[in-house]
């Protein structure tokens, strides 16, 4: 993988959807890795931020009192912890990056099955994009970005297991 910007990454992310029928099946997750990047040497990282790009005027995807921020950093921190790499922000060996976008007035076009009739339906989508970037060159090594179709006013258990599962499920596929 060349250098890639984050906003590229993001750009390809709001490309893809999934379809919905439980809490996570509809989750599509794809990951890329430089193969020349040496994964066992990465024992620290840092925090670039976030980026979030949501457009939900009606406030229906994030519950109440729901921090959707902190908890996919902590997502991302325990995965992280899991391969044994700790936070360093003195002098990783690599920088964290990741950015979410919720588009909750997305239109589709959908077939009526029985008469086949097209119509247009609200199918609100969303996108959450993981960037690994070797602090000494400022490569990406490493993306990993889950897409779904989001679900209207999800209690605050249904965010957490399907960014859990996204994180999860994304991590899994990291070159040890």
């Amino acid at each position: 993988m060349n250098k890639i910007s984050l906003s590229t990454l993001v750009a390809v992310a709001f490309l893809a959807t999934g379809c919905a029928s439980s809490v996570t099946r509809d989750i599509q997750i794809e990951t890329e890795a430089d193969p020349k990047a040496n994964f066992k040497g990465y024992r620290s990282y840092t925090w670039l931020g976030s980026a979030a790009i949501v457009q939900d005027s009606a406030g229906k995807w994030e519950p109440p009192r729901f921090d959707a921020d902190a908890e996919i950093t902590f997502l991302i921190d325990r995965e992280l912890r899991k391969r044994g790499m700790s936070e360093n922000s003195a002098s990783p060996d690599m920088v964290v990056a990741y950015a979410a976008g919720i588009d909750m007035d997305t239109l589709q076009i959908k077939i009526d099955p029985e008469s086949g009739i097209r119509t247009l339906e609200n199918v609100p989508e969303g996108s959450l994009l993981v960037v690994l970037v070797d602090a000494d060159t400022g490569v990406a090594i490493w993306s990993g970005m889950a897409t779904a179709e989001i679900q209207e006013n999800p209690s605050q258990e249904t965010v957490k297991k399907r960014l859990d599962y996204a994180v999860t499920s994304m991590f899994k596929k990291l070159p040890r």
